[in-house]
């Protein structure tokens, strides 16, 4: 039963790869065209992360650095 499991996964893996490997009537592959937008998605992403962390910095003011403990002069007993 686990050759037939890894004889259908490799089978699924190959077809995949020729797939995307394979030229179209303008002579570009799926990998082709996910190469050339992959910078333009990475910019996009980056300015994503920018906005959340630009939120996250509006929501919790505190730096890292210092403590939310309350300190007075006063002993705790």
């Amino acid at each position: 039963m686990s050759l037939l499991k890894y004889l259908v996964f490799g089978a699924a893996v190959a077809a995949g790869v020729n797939y995307a490997t394979k030229k179209r009537e303008d002579g570009r592959s799926l990998i082709d065209d996910l190469s050339e937008k992959a910078p333009e998605w990475m910019d996009k992403a980056k300015h994503y992360t920018d906005q959340l962390k630009g939120q996250f910095a509006q929501n919790n003011p505190s730096s890292p650095h210092q403590s939310n403990t309350v300190h007075t002069d006063e002993p705790p007993y």
